[in-house]
């Protein structure tokens, strides 16, 4: 597989992925919500931190995280470029390119909508406002709008550690770009054999070698 069509991937996941958060930063106030149907709404939530909401503390626990990103984009393109080079499988090259798009999308949010956009709360946002943005450079937060709770109620009273409780399940609000990291994370896992055949050729000529010498 080509870096082109590797880089087409990109393209169309990172298009994908702002085209959706422009629209919900600009026609929804944080916490507005439309029901598709009861296993799928439309939510407008903010990620000001890591994934599953949770954030680095103190002063400079953003910029961290964020620069952070930053650095882990370069291993992952460094990565995606390696495995071109290298003629990798198809399927190794489109979990990377998944992957590479999911991050740098979520690190747009994170490097740049902190200028680029008011804040959301009891109002709707606007793009490039006249007062300035919400936050700065490097400090902006990440647009989430998927949510699925497949299934709401009270747990019964067996149930370990939750038993009793009100329980909804699937609980995160996420977005196309952790739905591109998640793919891409998905498909490594189910096609590892595919994805590093080179690797597994490898480890099995070694094997036989060792036999023949013993």
């Amino acid at each position: 597989m080509s870096l082109k069509k590797a880089g087409i991937i990109i393209f169309l996941v990172l298009l994908i992925d702002q085209i959706s958060k422009f629209y919900i930063k600009t026609n929804f106030a944080l916490g507005d919500e439309i029901r598709v149907f009861e296993w799928f709404r439309i939510l407008f939530v903010e990620n000001e931190g890591m994934a599953w909401g949770a954030k680095i503390p103190g002063e400079y626990g953003k910029l961290f995280l964020t620069l952070f990103r930053l650095l882990a984009i370069v291993g992952i393109g460094y990565w995606l470029w390696d495995s071109v080079r290298k003629n990798g499988s198809r399927i190794l090259i489109t979990s990377i390119a998944l992957i590479f798009a999911g991050a740098f999308g979520n690190i747009i949010d994170s490097v740049f909508y902190g200028i680029t956009f008011n804040n959301s709360y009891g109002q709707i946002a606007s793009f490039m406002p006249e007062e300035g943005g919400y936050g700065t450079l490097f400090h902006g937060k990440v647009v989430d709008m998927l949510y699925f709770p497949l299934w709401e109620g009270n747990l019964p009273d067996w149930v370990p550690f939750w038993g009793g409780n009100y329980f909804t399940f699937f609980e995160p609000v996420f977005n196309i770009a952790d739905s591109a990291i998640s793919i891409g994370v998905i498909l490594l896992l189910l096609f590892n054999k595919r994805a590093f055949p080179a690797e597994e050729s490898g480890g099995k000529q070694s094997g036989k070698k060792e036999k023949a010498s013993a």
